[in-house]
């Protein structure tokens, strides 16, 4: 982490643009390279005499601008000023050619710690739609307020695209939407539980997850997985010691490992839950990408909050979100609501409700299947035999690092080799352990070039196993 500390003197306005001011300056100068990374908000807030709050309000902006990016547990990164990017087909240009944009140059840092997929049919159909909307009469119902859960044909659409694309026992009454899927956990959460309760999750779990825990007050406990996700003893155990209000998992592409979780293991994990009275709160969002997995919803409706989203299939800027909710449960579910949100925005709703309709959203999903899979394919064909875990469906991968590799020295390694990737400690709930691996997101570089150049670097890093032992004193 550098000790960088902006010179104010000279600026005026707002403190927290005038930190941002000075950031895009030193990164212009030459001052911040691309890829470093920057003092953490409370050792800036420190070394300026400011509050956290101005480095925050700060930070953001930077990023407004394009020029720093990160992650939580990873920190924050100058990633330097960019154009605006033009969207780009999914696979394009060719192998060979170089694309544009966050990854543009055969010099820029490849991106790999997020899961952000692009999708050059919805940028084509978006702007159709807009003019669509615009023209149709529904301006009144879809800029005022609307209801808590949702307009009712907006449920009814959405309830027909978990049936067809996620395999969910849906109808109109039992969905209500949200805010895209980080807002349906915050939402099923708050549903069922108060700060201070104790909410179990996988051992290595999405960030979102741990961050909402963290600001919302559950008491997060993890609990041992395997290579079929969630172990049914530890978890039948930490029901009987822990007395757990819910329990968060991701049973289709388990993010961060991308395990698949087999269909008997389904059935093991919600009859512990049903015998310990635990509501299960199933994460589908990557579900669209395996036909034949079951969710756990269909297998036990009556204690199951179902969660997903269109932002790994559809669009991820249009933030619409989805809760399947038991009927006993959707009156606290849409009381959530209420008072997080009040309601979901009915415009993106629109969008996604015409596309389910028409077609769209189909052949969306049919060319992210086909992307998602070539690029497994790759990843494969690059990375060395052993190190690569979990589904080939997933939009993302687990990189099991082999001796003498520690993830910490390997992500160092990767970034001086011009890739970032995200660590298993990102991941790991409370003082567990995290194994030494990392995740690798293939579908945020903007091309499958650019995701090759990535994963030959990582594969280079692992060849140099010299590097990992310079740390070692």
């Amino acid at each position: 982490m550098t000790n960088w500390t902006p010179n104010l003197e000279g600026r005026a306005g707002p403190l927290y643009r005038v930190i941002a001011d000075a950031l895009a300056d030193d990164i212009a100068e030459g001052a911040l390279a691309v890829g470093t990374r920057l003092p953490t908000h409370r050792d800036l807030a420190f070394r300026l005499g400011v509050t956290v709050g101005t480095v925050t309000r700060a930070y953001t902006e930077a990023e407004k601008r394009g020029l720093i990016g990160g992650e939580v547990g990873r920190g924050t990164f100058v990633q330097g000023q960019r154009p605006p990017a033009t969207p780009l087909p999914l696979g394009w240009p060719p192998a060979g050619e170089t694309s544009a944009g966050e990854t543009g140059s055969g010099s820029a840092i490849v991106n790999m710690t997020t899961v952000h997929p692009e999708h050059a049919v919805a940028v084509q159909a978006f702007g159709q739609t807009l003019v669509a909307i615009g023209t149709s009469g529904r301006a009144a119902a879809l800029i005022g307020y609307g209801p808590h859960a949702g307009l009712p044909d907006h449920r009814t659409a959405a309830a027909a695209w978990l049936e067809r694309q996620h395999r969910v026992q849906a109808t109109a009454d039992s969905v209500l939407l949200t805010t895209g899927a980080q807002n349906a956990l915050a939402v099923a959460l708050a549903a069922v539980a108060r700060p201070g309760d104790v909410i179990l999750a996988e051992r290595l779990t999405n960030i979102g997850t741990k961050a909402l825990a963290a600001t919302q007050g559950y008491h997060l406990e993890g609990v041992a997985i395997d290579e079929h996700g969630l172990v049914p003893d530890a978890f039948d155990s930490a029901c009987r010691r822990l007395g757990p209000k819910a329990v968060y998992l991701v049973p289709t592409l388990q993010n961060p490992t991308a395990v698949v979780m087999p269909a008997a293991r389904r059935r093991e994990i919600a009859e512990i839950a049903r015998r310990y009275g635990v509501i299960l709160i199933e994460d589908d969002v990557f579900g669209f990408m395996v036909p034949d997995a079951r969710p756990i919803q269909t297998i036990a409706p009556d204690i199951t909050l179902y969660v997903s989203s269109v932002s790994k299939s559809l669009a991820a800027g249009l933030r619409l979100g989805f809760v399947v909710a038991p009927a006993e449960l959707r009156s606290r579910v849409e009381t959530a609501i209420r008072a997080l949100q009040y309601s979901a925005p009915a415009l993106p709703a629109e969008v996604v409700a015409r596309w389910i309709q028409d077609g769209t959203a189909d052949r969306i999903v049919a060319t992210q299947r086909e992307e998602d899979l070539a690029r497994q394919r790759l990843a494969r064909s690059i990375l060395p035999a052993g190190t690569v875990y979990g589904s080939s469906a997933a939009q993302h991968l687990w990189l099991v690092l082999p001796e003498p590799w520690r993830r910490e020295d390997f992500i160092g390694e990767a970034r001086r080799r011009g890739v970032i990737v995200t660590g298993a400690d990102a991941f790991a709930v409370g003082r567990a352990s995290a194994p030494h691996a990392v995740r690798v997101g293939l579908c945020m570089p903007r091309s499958r070039d650019e995701a090759a150049r990535g994963l030959r670097a990582l594969a280079d890093a692992l060849d140099a196993p010299a590097a990992a032992m310079l740390s070692i004193v």
